[in-house]
C-alpha cells in the first residue's frame, strides 16, 4: 500500500522502473503534466485515477473528486484545463442511485471547473473485485503564456507560499470510515484551483517559479521532491502552517503530522522573492484562499533537505513520507 501513498516507495518504483521503461524527458522531469506541441500549440495532458473510500464523504465524493483531481494537475503545471476523459469502473451490484449521484457530481464539478467530458468508457467487474466504484481519467490543457515553470526551477531565496489550511480532505475521509472514535466538523477542501492559478500567473508572471497541488502524502511530500528536482533546501516554518483547530486536534490524538495529510484544493508556490508580497495578497483575494500563508524560504543548506523550525525555536529534519497512514483517500 505504501507504493500508492506518494512518498518514497511511490517516488522509488517511478524512479527505478516507470522512467527508465519509457525514456520520457517528460516523465523524468516529475511533474503533475506533461507537454506535447501540435501544430505549434502547447497541449498539457495528465491522467490520475480515484480509488476513494468512502466513495461519498463530507465535502464532496469520489466523482467531484475526479474532476478536480484532474484538472488541479493541469492547472499547477500552468494549463488552462480544457476537457477531460472518463473511464469508470463499477462493482457489480452497485446501486443505481448510487452511480447516478457520482454521475451528477462529476458533472457538476466539470461545469464549476469549466471543462467538459469529451469521451470515456464503462467496465463491470465482478462482485468483491472492486469498492463499488473506481474512476480513471485524462485532463487536456493548452499551456497558459504566462507560464515557464519547472519543478527545477526553485532557487535560493525564494519564498515558500500555501494557498490556504491543510489536512482537511485526508482528515474528512478519515473520521467518514467510521473506525476512530472522534467526531468533528470537518470538510474535504476537494475544488478547482485553476482560479488560483490564473491569480498568481497575473500577478507575479515569470516570479512564479513552480507550482504543485498537495494531494497524496501532503505538504511535506510536495517540498521533499522539489527541494530534490532543484537540489536546494528548504525551511519552513511551522507557526506560520495554517491549519484549522479540528485539524490539528484530530491529527494529535492520532499521532499522525498534518503535513503529509492529502489535500485535494491547496497549492503549494514557489516566489520570487521581490513577488512574494503580491503573490500573497492576490492569493487571499481568490475565494477559498483567505488563510493563504507564507510558509518558509528556499536555501542553499543541506542541498535536497526539507527542514522545519518549530513553534520552540529548534529545527528537524521533514523527511518523505514513509509507508501510508491513510490509504485510499483520493
Amino acid at each position: 500500500m505504501s507504493h500508492g501513498a506518494g512518498g518514497k516507495a511511490t517516488q522509488s518504483m517511478i524512479e527505478g522502473l516507470f522512467v527508465p521503461a519509457f525514456g520520457s524527458e517528460t516523465l523524468r522531469a516529475m511533474g503533475d503534466a506533461g507537454f506535447v506541441e501540435a501544430d505549434g500549440v502547447e497541449l498539457a495532458m495528465t491522467t490520475d485515477s480515484f480509488v476513494v473510500k468512502p466513495i461519498r464523504f463530507p465535502g464532496g465524493s469520489i466523482g467531484d473528486l475526479a474532476v478536480n483531481g484532474t484538472v488541479n494537475d493541469l492547472a499547477v503545471s500552468g494549463a488552462r484545463p480544457l476537457a477531460v476523459s472518463l473511464s469508470l469502473i463499477l462493482e457489480e451490484g452497485l446501486a443505481a442511485d448510487e452511480l447516478k449521484a457520482e454521475v451528477e457530481a462529476i458533472a457538476g464539478a466539470a461545469e464549476a471547473a469549466d471543462v467538459h467530458i469529451v469521451a470515456g468508457d464503462t467496465k463491470v467487474v465482478e462482485r468483491g473485485a472492486a469498492d463499488k466504484m473506481y474512476v480513471c481519467t485524462t485532463g487536456l490543457g493548452r499551456r497558459d503564456p504566462r507560464a515557464r515553470m519547472a519543478t527545477d526551477a526553485i532557487r535560493p531565496g525564494d519564498r515558500i507560499l500555501l494557498s490556504g489550511t491543510i489536512g482537511e480532505h485526508g482528515t474528512a475521509i478519515m473520521l467518514a470510515r467510521g473506525e476512530f472514535e472522534l467526531d468533528a466538523a470537518i470538510e474535504s477542501d476537494t475544488r478547482p484551483l485553476w482560479p488560483v492559478v490564473n491569480a498568481l500567473l497575473e500577478e507575479t508572471g515569470p516570479s512564479l517559479r513552480c507550482m504543485r497541488d498537495a494531494t497524496r502524502g501532503g505538504v511535506a511530500s510536495v517540498l521533499n521532491e522539489l527541494a530534490r528536482a532543484s537540489q536546494v533546501a528548504m525551511l519552513v516554518h511551522e507557526a506560520a502552517v495554517p491549519i484549522e483547530p479540528a485539524v490539528a486536534g484530530a491529527s494529535e490524538l492520532l499521532g499522525i503530522d498534518p503535513m503529509y495529510v492529502a489535500n485535494e484544493g491547496k497549492l503549494v508556490a514557489f516566489v520570487a522573492p521581490e513577488a512574494a508580497d503580491r503573490a500573497l495578497d492576490a492569493l487571499r483575494a481568490v475565494p477559498g484562499c483567505e488563510r493563504a500563508a507564507e510558509i518558509g524560504e528556499v536555501r542553499t543548506e543541506p542541498p535536497g533537505m526539507v527542514l522545519v523550525e518549530t513553534s520552540f525555536g529548534g529545527k528537524r529534519v521533514m523527511d518523505q513520507l514513509v509507508g501510508d497512514p491513510l490509504p485510499r483517500i483520493c
